[in-house]
């Protein structure tokens, strides 16, 4: 395929970012491009083939790379866009990683999206603290939620604008307490057994398998697996902090099927176009999987990390080997799987029983 032939154009379709595709039409470059993107959709509307507008795809076809998500900064006065590319900017200056980066830009770009012409550098501390109180009570936001709108915008005004430390009297509601959910070791086979894709069911094994986050599935590199140690490096993982899992024994030659069939460059899970496989398609696999299997818990594939956690501890691992394969800064955080085990309740005798 000669891409000198064909044009393309960034937009959006069905709400969905596009990289449109024109080209003259002659049979053969139209066939070469069918051979080369054999996904590749016809759009009525648009008149033109069109594929799906993500990093791998402007890399594969030379083009420009994506530095924000344009469609963040719909609605933003062009006063405001110039202040959120600063802080795109000073984000990747300091090293956030990927989430928080992805987490701050949104929450900023909420602030500049509710105060539409006003330029934010004039804001004071009393209008930010109405806005705070605002999402608070107007918008409901919780803890979590609230706690990270309240960093994202105190890391421009400090870290950006370079103004003195702020400090904000809000009123906090309190955060509940829940249990981690997680799913039977039978409800995990169900899941598996109903998961007939190769590449599908190695994402879901992935996460089980090791009890990893699905962001840290997704960034398994071919050279971090060592089958000569049994051994799987995870880099760069929450915190920018690596560690190694112990690689399953029955995982191994599943990965070596995998490996023959799949062909993999970089990536062990790549996308149809290389590059890393999505968050999302994983998220969307377990989701699937869980339907198939008739599993009706409301949980998410993360749920598995949490079932390998519990039933590490169910079979009476110390917790402290579970923190280091679960890469918890503090125990406190692994601890909270005590209190979904089983094998801590079922030494309790009810005072029924002595009735």
């Amino acid at each position: 395929m000669i891409y000198e032939k064909y044009s393309f154009v960034f937009d959006q379709h069905r709400n969905k970012n596009v990289i449109l595709v024109r080209f003259d039409y002659d049979k053969e470059v139209l066939q070469s491009f069918r051979a080369r993107f054999p996904s590749a959709k016809w759009s009525r509307t648009k008149k033109c083939w069109y594929l799906p507008d993500l990093p791998a795809l402007r890399k594969l076809l030379g083009l420009r790379e994506k530095t924000v998500d344009e469609k963040k900064l719909e609605g933003v006065s062009e006063h405001n866009q110039k202040a959120y590319l600063q802080m795109h900017h000073q984000l990747g200056l300091k090293g956030y990683s990927v989430n928080t980066k992805r987490i701050y830009l949104a929450e900023f770009a909420h602030l500049l999206k509710l105060i539409k012409q006003v330029p934010v550098d004039q804001l004071n501390a009393k209008k930010i603290k109405d806005y705070f109180l605002y999402c608070l009570n107007k918008e409901g936001m919780r803890e979590r939620k609230l706690n990270g709108k309240i960093n994202a915008i105190k890391f421009y005004f400090e870290q950006v604008l370079h103004r003195e430390r702020m400090f904000f009297d809000i009123p906090r509601p309190k955060k509940p307490i829940t249990l981690p959910k997680m799913l039977s070791k039978a409800q995990v086979k169900r899941l598996f057994e109903n998961t007939a894709n190769l590449k599908h069911a190695m994402a879901l094994k992935l996460c089980y398998g090791m009890g990893l986050r699905v962001s840290e599935v997704v960034r398994l590199k071919l050279e971090h697996v060592d089958s000569s140690r049994m051994v799987v490096l995870i880099a760069g993982a929450k915190g920018k902090k690596d560690r190694y899992v112990p690689l399953p024994k029955s995982l191994l030659p599943q990965l070596r099927d995998y490996y023959k069939h799949y062909k993999p460059k970089l990536y062990l899970l790549e996308g149809q176009y290389g590059g890393p496989y999505s968050k999302s398609s994983v998220q969307q696999v377990f989701k699937k999987a869980m339907r198939k299997a008739r599993i009706h818990k409301k949980i998410g594939v993360h749920g598995l990390r949490h079932s390998y956690a519990t039933h590490l501890l169910e079979s009476g691992a110390d917790m402290r080997f579970i923190q280091e394969l679960l890469g918890h800064d503090s125990i406190k955080t692994t601890q909270i799987y005590t209190k979904v085990t089983p094998r801590s309740l079922s030494t309790i005798a009810s005072p029924l029983n002595s009735l």
